[in-house]
């Protein structure tokens, strides 16, 4: 009769270090944010976000998708922690300007907003195109970009109401000031002194919270005003 023998069992790999294609592996062909505790975040420093959507949802710039975006700005309001100032609809991304009461509430306002957007923008392309659409609609992470200064925040606020003109988005509407997917149209910060568009009962305006950081509401001012035609650096 053959005889058992115990194995000898050897608890991780020898080699040590790390190994490629372990760990989490990268959604889509451009990485998102890497993995890691947020920094510290003080309730009076505003956060420039970018939020990248996946290869499967196409273009943003559309009606059904800019009305997915103010029905899950609607559900941010809610929040008295988190704020949405400003927003801005591009090609494949969004910008946001926020402010938050801090790191954890930063985190928590823009994952209900990411919930609530998925849902509604999901819901947008299976009504376009006839096709049910579930599953994921951001990348793995947001891109935050905390502001401490007065220039920061003129440089945010341009970027992000003129980023359309950046991506050249506005050929073909030469003659229009302001980027129709961002809002732009309720801002008294603008160059020319034209303050707030007439709103009427039919107008979709992009429902966002007014600022209460003194860098988002007094700060900026320090610098210039921003110009509707100025079109932001690529650096």
């Amino acid at each position: 009769m053959a005889t058992m023998r115990q194995g000898t069992f050897r608890f991780g790999d020898p080699r040590g270090g790390k190994r490629a294609g372990a760990g989490r592996p990268a959604r889509g062909p451009r990485a998102s944010e890497r993995h890691g505790p947020r920094p510290p975040l003080r309730r009076e420093h505003p956060v420039h976000v970018t939020l990248r959507t996946v290869a499967g949802v196409g273009r943003l710039r559309r009606r059904d998708v800019y009305r997915a975006m103010r029905r899950a700005l609607v559900t941010a309001l809610r929040r008295d922690d988190f704020r949405v100032v400003h927003l801005s609809i591009q090609g494949n991304h969004i910008h946001l300007l926020v402010e938050a009461a801090n790191a954890t509430a930063l985190a928590r306002g823009m994952q209900g907003l990411q919930i609530s957007a998925a849902k509604h923008i999901n819901r947008a392309i299976a009504h376009r195109t006839g096709a049910r659409r579930r599953g994921q609609v951001f990348a793995d992470r947001y891109h935050p970009r905390v502001i401490t200064s007065p220039r920061q925040a003129r440089h945010a606020l341009a970027y992000v109401l003129n980023n359309w003109r950046r991506h050249g988005a506005d050929r073909g509407l030469r003659t229009h000031r302001l980027d129709p997917y961002a809002t732009g149209a309720h801002w008294d910060g603008w160059a020319d002194g034209v303050v707030l568009a007439q709103l009427r009962v039919d107008v979709e305006i992009l429902p966002v919270a007014f600022p209460t950081t003194w860098l988002l509401t007094t700060g900026w001012k320090r610098h210039r005003k921003v110009s509707p035609w100025e079109r932001p650096g690529t650096g």
